[in-house]
């Protein structure tokens, strides 16, 4: 990715059939008659066929037109007005309007005008997050039924482009639509989004419009607002970059790249004058790497047979003075997934994702006759980590054609996991700093919603310590968009990885304890347990039907006002019962029941100190369950379901079998005895 060119955006191929058409036009058009460019759109993109707007409030409806012209909009016989401003925006309100349609909406600016057909009303939704709330249709269970049998012309389907952006845009730079469910339309959709959706109407019988705004690997920070993120501190720096890169994209890599230097000199175990990115860099710490580099974890060797986190490359270029002397592009292959580069200690770029190669244009009077040093940092959290391609892949390419290959040998140097996890360089797409938010959500506006899914985290899992506070400021920042009032569904994390055989730290409970919190603090917050559904082996579990119906039953709970548990049961407080505990919950429908032993497993009783829980033998009546465990009366906290994949046997009774899992927790124990928690 060069640094003049902060983006490589998904292109939009144009069909062949188009271009025939065009080739083959009547020649009608004379030097009298003109042929006429077509007129920009009256309306936003996000006001096109088939479109859903939000019942129940206020219509707000906006676009673009000549710079003081005065614009009428209509639908379904209700009229508004507004007036261009001098860049030429407008935004008029239409009074809001019950469940319904087909209508059409018309604007007009005098001569122009703009129609759009098969409008309906009634509650809109955006799904966001990750590649769980990415994942297709065509790639859950039973997907070949499924595909086959969508068709419903009263759920309408928006899919955002995947664009990051260095500020915040207006609109789409890719050609979007909405389009009524079918076989088609359906097959590339947000599963969890669409079996949403489609749970969701069975009671609450009204169209319903999906907008899917989803990144794959996405991290929280690259879809919340820049002042949103400045409002948590510790991001000001970088942010300060981020505004430089969309003035002067050379100036912020070197900026960037001294900042991560600072970071790295100042983390723990980190030697004064351990400087690998530097051309006097200590040579002792590097071994060679394979010719053929690829992924670490295939070189054979065992420390990196099974490493996810950093690896430093080192190689050297030789060029001449007349070959220094010109402007030149780095040309690196892929690197998974995250790498930050120098050339001769000056940062020239960093790019998130391993599906391309990288290219960084060098700042003039870097380079120099005789050797020069490339190093590169490759951070990898999931898999197959590093540097691909063969020798070839990497070169200089030089103003005058010249293209000088990378080919003397590559040098290695991990880095040990207590130095931690780097800074993301933030123009980074998905690992950035507010890039989905200008690119995604920005575009949107102010379309009316009735409420949000937020499927994300495991990109975070990492820094989960502080993923509450990054959570509360999304919740703000979209609240700030979309309305004070808009509902937020959060999916919790679901088990993942290899089953526990002893009580110990994870990063992946900590951050669905996280996710807890932040719901249980908010009336307008719900939580989706799913520690129950996910796949220990694969981190997209596939059975999206049942997250789905979690999400209705959560949304009928919390949006709808339906009298029912829309969570599942919900720790309350742990108290002392002797020399027991006792665990209470609210939100219990009839009574709590334990699965495959003869009493709940998974509870875990622990001291203030690390290492201290050990597994509790539990007994569940009614809404409680009493813990025994030896030392459990010295006991300051209780844990449940507190391991990446745990297993977890508790549920609420409902007579069927059907009921929904308790979810993991922590909680402290209280000071109060048991009695007067009773009382």
């Amino acid at each position: 990715m060069s640094a003049s060119m902060p983006f490589r955006f998904r292109g939009v191929r144009r069909a062949a059939a188009a271009a025939l058409l065009a080739a083959l036009a009547p020649l009608a058009a004379t030097a009298q008659e003109p042929a006429q460019a077509p007129a920009t759109p009256l309306l936003h993109a996000m006001f096109q066929d088939h479109a859903v707007l939000q019942r129940g409030q206020p219509l707000r409806i906006w676009g673009q037109a000549q710079p003081g012209a005065r614009v009428q909009v209509e639908l379904a016989g209700r009229r508004a007005s507004a007036k261009a401003d001098a860049a030429g925006r407008w935004q008029a309100q239409l009074p809001a309007l019950p469940a319904g349609g087909p209508y059409a909406l018309t604007a007009t600016a005098g001569a122009q005008s703009q129609r759009v057909a098969d409008v309906m009303v009634g509650d809109v939704w955006l799904c966001s997050g990750q590649s769980n709330m990415e994942l297709q249709v065509w790639r859950t269970l039973d997907a070949r039924a499924e595909i086959a049998g969508a068709g419903n012309e009263r759920i309408r389907l928006f899919t955002v482009p995947q664009v990051a952006g260095v500020r915040p845009q207006d609109g789409f730079s890719q050609p979007v639509r909405w389009q009524p469910v079918s076989a088609d339309s359906v097959r590339d959709f947000s599963a969890a989004c669409y079996y949403f959706a489609r749970e969701l109407q069975k009671t609450v019988d009204v169209p319903m419009g999906l907008v899917n705004a989803a990144w794959g690997g996405s991290r929280i920070q690259a879809w919340t607002s820049a002042p949103a993120l400045r409002t948590l501190g510790g991001y000001d720096a970088e942010l300060d970059v981020l505004e430089r890169y969309a003035e002067d994209p050379l100036a912020a890599v070197g900026e960037w790249g001294a900042l991560w230097q600072r970071w790295w000199s100042a983390r723990p175990g980190i030697a004064t004058g351990d400087t690998p990115w530097s051309e006097d860099a200590p040579q002792g710490q590097w071994r060679d790497a394979p010719a053929q580099l690829g992924a670490w974890e295939r070189w054979g060797v065992p420390e990196l047979d099974a490493f996810d986190g950093m690896v430093w490359y080192r190689t050297t270029v030789r060029l001449t003075a007349a070959q220094a002397a010109q402007e030149a592009v780095l040309a690196l292959g892929p690197a998974d997934e995250i790498d930050t580069t120098w050339v001769n200690g000056r940062g020239v770029g960093s790019t998130y994702g391993a599906g391309g190669g990288r290219e960084y244009r060098l700042p003039p009077g870097l380079l120099h006759a005789g050797d020069n040093t490339v190093a590169v940092n490759v951070l990898d959290t999931y898999r197959d980590g590093g540097l691909s391609g063969p020798a070839s892949a990497h070169a200089l390419h030089l103003a005058d054609g010249t293209r000088v290959p990378l080919d003397g040998g590559w040098t290695y140097r991990v880095v040990p996991a207590a130095v931690g996890s780097p800074p993301r360089a933030p123009w980074q797409s998905a690992a950035g700093l507010s890039t989905l938010h200008n690119g995604m959500i920005a575009p949107l506006g102010g379309y009316g919603l009735r409420g949000a899914l937020w499927y994300q985290g495991e990109s975070n899992t990492f820094e989960h310590a502080r993923y509450a506070d990054l959570l509360r400021a999304l919740r703000r920042d979209w609240r700030g968009q979309f309305g004070a009032g808009l509902p937020l569904l959060l999916v919790q994390l679901p088990n993942y990885g290899r089953p526990p055989q002893a009580p110990g730290e994870s990063d992946w409970a900590a951050m669905r304890e996280a996710q807890r919190q932040v719901a249980a603090e908010d009336r307008g917050t719900g939580l989706v347990v799913t520690l129950d559904i996910g796949d220990r082996y694969d981190i997209h579990p596939s059975n999206k039907q049942e997250l789905g119906r979690r999400l209705a039953r959560a949304a009928r709970a919390l949006v709808y006002g339906e009298k029912i548990a829309g969570a599942g049961p919900v720790p309350a407080a742990v108290s002392r019962n002797g020399d027991a505990l006792v665990v209470a919950f609210d939100q219990v429908s009839d009574g709590l029941v334990a699965y495959g032993a003869d009493g709940p497993i998974g509870f875990e009783v622990c001291g203030d100190a690390p290492g201290s829980c050990r597994y509790a033998r539990a007994e569940s009546w009614n809404n409680r369950v009493t813990l025994h465990a030896p030392g459990a009366h010295e006991a300051t906290r209780v844990r449940y379901c507190w391991a990446d994949s745990p297993v977890c046997t508790l549920y609420d009774s409902d007579g069927q079998g059907t009921g929904l899992p308790v979810g993991p927790f922590e909680l402290p124990v209280s000071p109060m005895p048991y009695d007067d928690h009773a009382r």
